[in-house]
C-alpha cells in the first residue's frame, strides 16, 4: 500500500481580482489546490463567489481576513478614517503598541463574516488573514471572541502560519518571512486550541522577499520538511487591471499559476507521495 502525506494547499486571495479568482478556480477544477480564502471586502468577491458554488466538498472555502488592502465594510474610524485600510507596516506597528480598538476590530470581522456568508450560502470552513492580519495581538482576540459568539468554535479551523524554527530554517527559501511571520504568531496555536479551535500543525510557501526564485523551486521547497498536519500557501492567478492596481507582485502570480497547472508539479507530488486534502 502507498503511504501518502495529506497536506492542505490553499490559494490565498479568493476575490482580490477576477484573474485571480478564475486562476484559482482553475486550478481547483485540476485537483492542483485543496483549499482557497476568500477577501469578502473586495469588489471581486460579489463578481466571483458563485464559481466556488460547484467547488463545495471538494475544496475548503474559508475567509481570509482582510484588515490591508481595499475598503473595510463599514466605519473604521481609528484603523481606517478616510475609508481605506492601511498598509501591513501601519497595521502592525498599531497591534503591537496596543492602539488597535478590538471592538472596532470585531466588528469588521463580523462583517466580512457575514458578507462570505451572503454571497456563498454558508459558513466558511476555516479562517485566516491576508499576510497572516489573523494572527496579531488584539485582532486574534476579537477574531476569537466573534467566531466563539456566532458557535463556530469546533466547527472551524484557524490557519497558523508558524511552524518549527528548525523546519524553516532548512528550507532554502523564504526563511526571512517566515521567521518573521513566526515572530507575530507566538502563541496563537495554543491559544486558538484553547478556545476550541483546531490549527494546521506545519505551515509554509514562503516567497522571498525579491521574488527572484522560480515557482517550481519555491513549491519544491514548500513540500519539504511538512509538519504533523500541514498546510501549503500560494498565490496564482491571472493579470488583469485590476490585479495591477492593487498588488505589484503581478509577474509572480502568472508564474505560479503557470507552474501549479504543469506536469512538472504534478510529478513532484506524486513523486513525494503527497495527497492534497481540505482538512488535515
Amino acid at each position: 500500500m502507498p503511504v501518502f502525506r495529506n497536506v492542505i494547499f490553499c490559494a490565498d486571495d479568493y476575490g482580490l481580482s477576477d484573474g485571480v479568482s478564475r486562476g484559482i478556480v482553475e486550478l481547483a477544477e485540476m485537483g492542483r489546490l485543496s483549499a482557497t480564502g476568500a477577501m469578502t471586502n473586495m469588489p471581486g468577491w460579489r463578481r466571483n463567489a458563485a464559481a466556488l458554488k460547484p467547488l463545495r466538498g471538494r475544496i475548503g472555502i474559508g475567509l481570509h481576513l482582510n484588515l490591508t488592502t481595499g475598503s473595510p465594510l463599514g466605519t473604521m474610524p481609528k484603523l481606517a478614517p478616510a475609508g481605506r485600510l492601511p498598509l501591513l507596516e501601519a497595521v502592525l506597528g498599531m497591534s503591537f503598541k496596543g492602539r488597535l480598538d478590538q471592538t472596532e476590530i470585531a466588528g469588521e470581522i463580523a462583517r466580512q463574516l457575514d458578507a462570505f456568508e451572503e454571497a456563498f450560502g454558508e459558513t466558511p470552513s476555516f479562517v485566516d488573514g491576508h499576510q497572516h492580519v489573523h494572527v496579531l495581538p488584539v485582532v486574534r482576540a476579537a477574531l476569537f471572541q466573534v467566531l466563539k459568539e456566532r458557535g463556530h468554535a469546533g466547527r472551524l479551523w484557524l490557519r497558523d502560519p508558524s511552524d518549527r524554527a528548525v523546519a524553516i530554517l532548512r528550507r532554502p527559501i523564504g526563511r526571512g518571512k517566515a521567521l518573521l511571520v513566526k515572530g507575530f504568531a507566538r502563541g496563537f496555536a495554543k491559544q486558538a486550541q484553547a478556545e476550541g479551535f483546531a490549527t494546521n500543525r506545519g505551515f509554509s510557501g514562503f516567497a522571498p522577499f525579491d521574488l527572484s526564485v522560480s515557482p517550481q523551486r519555491i513549491f519544491e521547497t514548500a513540500f519539504s520538511r511538512l509538519g504533523a498536519s500541514p498546510l501549503v500557501m500560494c498565490h496564482p492567478g491571472y493579470m488583469d487591471d485590476e490585479l495591477r492596481a492593487l498588488d505589484p507582485a503581478v509577474e509572480s502570480r502568472v508564474a505560479e499559476l503557470e507552474y501549479l497547472k504543469s506536469d512538472q508539479f504534478d510529478l513532484m507530488l506524486r513523486e513525494r507521495g503527497i495527497r492534497l486534502v481540505s482538512v488535515s
